[in-house]
């Protein structure tokens, strides 16, 4: 099925490897492709899932809302980020290329918007799940939820109308909105025109209308329905000339200054009650919004007319995610996947016992995360277990992990807790988990100041040996374990995103992971590592050697081949050190999720290149690098990582990347991570040269993800 690492290398060309590992200006002309509209891309082929037939309709709709979710999170980030430097004099970005990314959204908002009203919401309806707008109720719908608005909502609503004395009000990030355009005199005879009525978040926006006015089917109707449908009552004696939802995004990004800040952990919990106020980056009104209304909103955020996105729909499609959990619809969901249990460790054994024996590979969600659940509960009763070491970057308001720590502490263990609070909305929840820690004695630290802790490991230190003879004591020895990861200590994601973790007792790479948390804990410099790369000092200079090897072998016309599996490639560096060995005649497969700034199949420079990424029921997170630069057995080597080929990975975080040095469970990598996904003919797209996408899926092809489920399930 696969030529995967004997592929020859073709025709050495004429080339000069730059001196040095950074292959910096190797690939001259290439224009690499633009950041954002790659994001943009990546949200079309999650949107393109939506589309087909053979996805369940409820998974369809849940695709548009991730749609929404990204989105959300592009404009709060990533976007905001591109118009602060636009204002900014002497970037090199202008006013133009925000509105070139701005149009590219929009293009893209409209077309998910027309995938679900032409063609997710008549396709549910005409399973008997229906959304009814209000000229659509029938007499006793409306009365139902006229009495639910008068008890549920009305309470609840603060309408204001605008005047000197009631000026316009403070509107929070993504919350639902209404703006009201009245007629007439208010109760104290003045025409103020305009007024505003914001909607509580804790209400919920997908409401089930109960079977005895639902006329068989299963019912539901939109919060922001029913308010539309009694917004005179909010205004007695006026009459409503106009109106429309509407909802602001801000900027995000939580901005500390941590070489000021004494306490970090104070200085981000405070900017978090800023976060939902920061400066606007979008408005989104639906489209039937007048004219006056919308000139009346954008000089209030002072946003450009750019920035304006007029939606057929409601203006937040992230909330119908309501709507699938309520319906009870199993045939319109994916079946339920349940994990399975590695085969390499037998239940019931002792997860020590079994890694004394050699290492342990996990592959989530085909197989269950729960062994690191137990690796870690097995420490915490351990008496012979005295330290345990954790990263945590995303691990969730509710961990069952963070709780074993919990106890750990308070057994008495050595518990070190290296919290993120710089982890991208979760900060709140790592602040408290960190709260948590430190009152039970749990040594917390933040990692190192102006860098991300994004390396996802977790260490116990055990006494073996100890006993008791002839009255003296003999203490033994000090066994390592470790859990090293390409994702998160979260146990929810891990059923639902691609993964790899690997259990070791291996002494060195067991050393290494505690050199890198003497590091964090005592910011004392890393020395050299047997066997772990780690950014920011060395993972990016160890990828690039290895590029370079491959690029000589390329020239000698010996095996050269690389292979890498991430969620994102932008890094200039790596990007030109790949374009060097395709120009070498290395032949490369990039399987990127989502951003590639690399155009494969440009001539002369990236033809031996290709880029596919893989969209389907789980989430792609694996991160993997193969490179091959000979033919002997020695000349490949196999790498796991946290890190994505980003430059803020490289170099503004601390990461880790380890080597699979155990052949059977390097080929087991080759053979589950790499190769189904290199061949896959079902959920895979191809990148082109111009920045496009074209679909591979053919009509029986086989997926890498259902492959993968079935080998498991087997």
């Amino acid at each position: 099925m696969n030529d995967f690492s004997s592929t020859e290398a073709g025709p050495a060309p004429s080339l000069t490897i730059p001196s040095g590992t950074a292959a910096a200006a190797a690939a001259p002309g290439l224009v690499m492709l633009d950041r954002e509209k790659a994001i943009l891309a990546f949200n079309r082929r999650v949107l393109a899932q939506a589309r087909r037939e053979d996805v369940p309709l409820l998974e369809r709709l849940r695709y548009v809302t991730i749609v929404s979710s990204n989105l959300d999170e592009f404009f709060e980030v990533r976007f905001a980020d591109v118009m602060e430097a636009a204002r900014l004099p002497g970037t090199a970005v202008t006013t133009g290329e925000v509105q070139a990314v701005a149009a590219e959204a929009r293009a893209l908002v409209n077309e998910q918007y027309a995938v679900f009203n032409d063609e997710v919401m008549p396709a549910l309806e005409r399973e008997g799940l229906r959304v009814v707008q209000h000229h659509q109720r029938n007499a006793a719908q409306r009365r139902w939820v006229a009495g639910f608005f008068e008890s549920q909502v009305r309470p609840l609503l603060v309408p204001v109308g605008l005047d000197p004395a009631h000026p316009f009000p403070t509107v929070a990030n993504k919350t639902l909105n209404f703006i009201v355009q009245l007629g007439g005199r208010d109760a104290f005879g003045r025409e103020n025109a305009i007024a505003i009525v914001k909607v509580p978040r804790v209400l919920p926006r997908v409401i089930r209308l109960p079977e005895e006015v639902s006329e068989g089917r299963q019912a539901f109707v939109l919060l922001s329905s029913v308010i539309r449908a009694h917004l005179d009552e909010l205004f007695p004696g006026r009459q409503v000339l106009a109106f429309s939802q509407f909802r602001v995004t801000r900027d995000s990004d939580l901005e500390v200054d941590e070489d000021d800040a004494t306490n970090l952990r104070q200085a981000l919990r405070s900017g978090l009650y800023t976060r939902h106020f920061g400066q606007a980056v979008r408005l989104e009104v639906v489209d039937s919004c007048s004219e006056t209304l919308v000139q009346f909103l954008l000089q209030q955020f002072q946003l450009q007319p750019w920035a304006l996105y007029r939606v057929n729909g409601p203006v937040n499609l992230v909330r119908l995610t309501e709507l699938i959990d309520q319906a009870d619809a199993r045939s319109l969901r994916f079946p339920p996947w349940e994990p399975a249990w590695p085969a390499s460790l037998p239940q019931g054994t002792s997860i020590f016992e079994r890694l004394q024996q050699g290492n342990v590979l996990l592959h989530h969600p085909f197989e269950s995360f729960e062994p690191v659940v137990q690796f870690l509960r097995e420490a915490v009763a351990d008496p012979d277990v005295l330290a345990i070491k954790q990263t945590i970057y995303r691990t969730g308001t509710e961990s069952v992990l963070m709780e074993q720590l919990l106890e750990a502490a308070r057994r008495g263990k050595e518990v070190t807790v290296v919290v993120e609070l710089k982890a991208r909305f979760d900060e709140e929840a790592n602040i408290n988990w960190a709260e948590r820690l430190e009152a039970v004695g749990a040594q917390v630290v933040y990692g190192i100041v102006g860098l991300k802790t994004h390396a996802k490991l977790l260490l116990v230190t055990r006494r073996e040996g100890a006993k008791t003879a002839g009255g003296r004591r003999e203490d033994g020895v000090l066994r390592r374990y470790a859990h090293l990861s390409t994702g998160n200590y979260n146990a929810r994601t891990a059923r639902l995103y691609t993964d790899l973790g690997c259990m070791t007792a291996d002494p060195e790479l067991t050393a290494d992971a505690d050199a890198v948390f003497q590091q964090l804990t005592g910011q004392v410099e890393l020395g050299k590592l047997h066997r772990l790369l780690a950014a920011p000092f060395a993972l990016q200079a160890a990828m690039l050697d290895h590029l370079v090897q491959v690029t000589q072998a390329a020239l000698h016309g010996l095996p050269a081949r690389v292979v890498v599996k991430c969620n994102a490639l932008t890094d200039p560096l790596l990007i030109d050190a790949l374009v060097l060995a395709s120009r070498a005649g290395a032949r490369i497969d990039l399987i990127i999720r989502g951003a590639c700034m690399l155009p494969p199949g440009v001539p002369g420079l990236s033809d031996n290149i290709r880029v596919r990424s893989v969209v389907g029921r789980f989430l792609e997170h694996t991160r993997v690098f193969y490179f091959r630069w000979g033919p002997a057995d020695e000349d490949e080597a196999l790498y796991l990582s946290s890190a994505d080929w980003m430059s803020r990975n490289m170099l503004r975080r601390v990461e880790v990347a380890w080597p699979m040095r155990d052949v059977v469970l390097r080929q087991r990598v080759i053979d589950e991570c790499l190769v189904p996904y290199l061949y896959d003919t079902r959920d895979s797209w191809a990148l082109q040269s111009d920045g496009s996408w074209r679909s591979l899926a053919e009509p029986e092809g086989i997926g890498a993800q259902p492959a993968l489920m079935n080998l498991y399930q087997g």
